[in-house]
């Protein structure tokens, strides 16, 4: 050993402990290039041949599998770092700067970390001391060449892989439903079940355009689907369960489906927590997209046609979007009216009217793009009551068809579901049986692994009991749907195809259904009168005019000759009075309701009539503290002379309330107290001297 070395080592460094940091770039180097493993470890000996007793020198070996690249996952790395800072460290030794370190910002972090509490660091060639500034530059040089060596392995490492990707040959994780052969090919999956379920779950978003849809069928149905454990306990094996919406987005997007071989879907990224996530990429930036490249369910023609419709379906008014798949609401023509002034798609807006939620088709191009004013706005019910007369119009001859049609599509979604259930059923009988034999082949009396047999064996014919039930429950009402007199009740209704159509029992996402399947799209102009033109699907078109809708403060104006009733009946009435007096003559408000007392006020406010109060102080009646005050009386003496009849008085509210005449000439004086007392009496005084006596 060099003098050199034993003069960098001092009494100080010695004083502290050792710590050896040992790592490997992942578990296959862990478990095969061993000999860097005990390269490593061996540098204890040179810690001890430098003064450190062995009991003294720590091994830091936590990170092993874990890349260098950053230190964000390696808690080994943070603690070494740590013990440094705090002064705690005399030497750290590493086989190289690549084991400590393949980033520069953490790698130079060390070093100055242990320049301000003069730690010393070890490789295998020699002994640094980074608060030199040879020792310091030659570390650093160690450590920008490091990085470069991973960006170079990187680099060779993606080419490789980017090259046996462009031929299709790069062996991927493939979804549920693919299998590799032993030659290497992609297959469907042999389970048949598996491949059913998958089936079914294409198959019903093929017939109803929606995601929701399918999840709705598997769960109406009591229908499972596959998941493979991909990591942990019981890697690989196959778990049945319920099939949520996420699921089913995942199939639907995925191009292996599809029989596509793609690579470069997804990149890696960091939060910013710096937590590894994996980030979508764009379809136009994937590095491999190679169609028909194995056997798949569905062809690419149908996936890219189910993209466009989930792409509709999450933003179905979006401009050049065509109507999205029906949601609930009772707009019939949702996603499908266009604006006849800019050709925009116009959005549905629902407003409070007459206690109900009423649509309306509004264009908002100009508003949202160029905050504008709305291009137009109509009221939905109003073109939505002219289109159901047109489809009634146009459907009804072809309804019995389309009964027809909806009767062997029910049979035969209820034939594949119990098909499905079926094998399900089977596959559930076989883990029994697979469960009983186990239980059997087990030594009695090793009653741990019994007892354990037992209740795996026992939770299976739970299930396979619980299943059983659920199908023959499915099974019966399915045949109450295949029934003849279902099929009758069927026919009937197509044959009156109208009443259906306007029963309000029938669900309007259903009836947005059947707009969907006839009709492209509505064009819709509002000027002096409203222009429809209606496109239906295979080209056909009808076109027609509507007056437009009244405005509501038009429908809600009450008619003059009313008005003036109510207007003279409040010379003489209260509000309770009149709206009795109104009711009595058989008068309604706008909504053909009797009269209230709230809707008599709001409609005198509306018509600034004035009040039974303020019509009683024009003609100078005043309230009892005004007429106490000029009478020098208290006023609960106005109030029993009132009751005595004494002054006149007149009521004005709704609670008795009253305003008082004053007198003229002839007033009350108050009567004597006592146990019996004298009743007031009238006294009469000239008009100039208004005195009590």
């Amino acid at each position: 050993m060099s003098t050199e070395t034993h003069q960098k080592v001092t009494a100080a460094h010695l004083a502290r402990d050792a710590h050896l940091y040992v790592r490997q770039s992942s578990l296959r180097q862990v478990m095969h290039n061993t000999e860097s493993t005990k390269r490593q470890y061996a540098l204890r000996e040179r810690a001890v041949a430098l003064g450190w007793p062995i009991e003294r020198i720590h091994t830091i070996d936590s990170d092993l599998g874990r890349s260098g690249a950053s230190a964000a996952d390696r808690d080994g790395f943070q603690q070494l770092v740590t013990q440094v800072a705090m002064g705690q460290v005399g030497i750290v030794l590493g086989l190289e700067v690549s084991r400590l370190a393949r980033n520069n910002a953490d790698w130079h972090r060390l070093i100055e970390l242990a320049a301000l509490s003069g730690t010393l660091i070890l490789d295998e060639d020699g002994v640094y001391d980074p608060a030199h500034f040879n020792d310091r530059l030659l570390l650093g040089l160690k450590g920008t060449m490091s990085e470069a060596e991973l960006h170079v392995l990187k680099a060779r490492l993606q080419g490789g892989i980017l090259n046996k990707a462009r031929r299709g040959e790069l062996p991927l994780r493939l979804p549920i439903g693919l299998v590799y052969r032993p030659d290497g090919e992609v297959a469907l999956d042999p389970d048949q079940q598996i491949t059913q379920s998958l089936g079914l779950v294409l198959e019903t978003f093929r017939e109803a355009g929606s995601a929701m849809a399918v999840v709705k069928r598997f769960r109406s149905e009591g229908l499972e689907f596959p998941r493979r454990v991909r990591r942990g306990i019981g890697k690989g094996d196959l778990i049945w369960g319920t099939l949520d919406h996420s699921r089913v987005l995942q199939i639907l997007h995925n191009p292996r489906y599809a029989g596509a071989f793609v690579y470069g879907r997804t990149r890696s990224g960091r939060t910013a927590e710096l937590q590894q996530t994996h980030v979508k990429v764009p379809r136009e930036d994937w590095q491999v997209l190679i169609p028909n490249a194995h056997v798949g369910y569905i062809t690419w023609e149908e996936f890219e046609r189910n993209q466009e419709i989930l792409h509709r379906n999450a933003g179905g008014f979006a401009n050049g979007r065509r109507g999205s798949t029906p949601r609930e609401g009772a707009a019939l023509l949702q996603g499908r009216v266009i604006c006849g002034h800019c050709g925009a798609r116009m959005r549905v807006r629902y407003q409070q009217v007459q206690g109900a939620l009423s649509p309306y088709y509004q264009c908002t191009e100009a508003s949202v793009r160029q905050a504008g004013k709305l291009c137009q706005s109509i009221r939905g019910s109003h073109i939505d009551e002219a289109i159901g007369a047109l489809l009634l119009q146009t459907v009804a001859p072809a309804a019995l068809n389309v009964a027809l049609a909806v009767q062997e599509e029910i049979a035969g979604r209820i034939r594949q579901a119990d098909a499905l259930r079926a094998t399900q059923l089977e596959q559930a009988r076989y883990e029994a049986e697979l469960a009983r034999r186990r239980y059997l082949k087990v030594d009695p009396d090793n009653r741990l692994v019994a007892d354990a047999l037992e209740a795996d064996w026992n939770e299976r014919l739970r299930r396979l009991d619980t299943l059983q039930q659920d199908h023959e429950r499915l099974r019966e009402a399915d045949q109450h749907l295949l029934a003849d007199d279902a099929r009758e009740r069927i026919m009937t209704l197509a044959k009156d195809f109208p009443r259906v159509w306007k029963d309000p029992r029938t669900a309007s996402i259903e009836r947005k259904r059947m707009v969907a399947l006839l009709l492209e799209d509505v064009t819709l102009t509002k000027d002096e009168e409203i222009a429809v033109h209606v496109r239906f699907r295979g080209g056909k078109t009808h076109s027609f005019t509507l007056p437009r809708p009244l405005l509501m403060s038009r429908i809600r104006k009450t008619p003059d000759e009313l008005v003036q009733i109510l207007n003279r009946l409040l010379d003489t009435c209260t509000d309770r009075e009149a709206a009795a007096r109104l009711n009595e003559l058989g008068h309604r408000n706008w909504q053909g309701q009797t009269f209230t007392v709230k809707k008599v006020s709001l409609m005198r406010r509306t018509y600034g009539l004035r009040s039974r109060h303020q019509r009683l102080r024009a003609r100078g009646l005043l309230t009892a503290q005004e007429l106490a005050e000029q009478l020098n009386v208290s006023t609960s003496t106005i109030h029993t002379w009132g009751r005595q009849g004494l002054l006149q008085r007149e009521l004005y509210g709704n609670a008795k309330r009253c305003l008082y005449a004053p007198p003229s000439g002839i007033i009350p004086a108050k009567g004597l107290g006592g146990r019996r007392p004298k009743p007031p009496t009238l006294i009469n005084v000239p008009s100039s001297a208004q005195e009590t006596v």
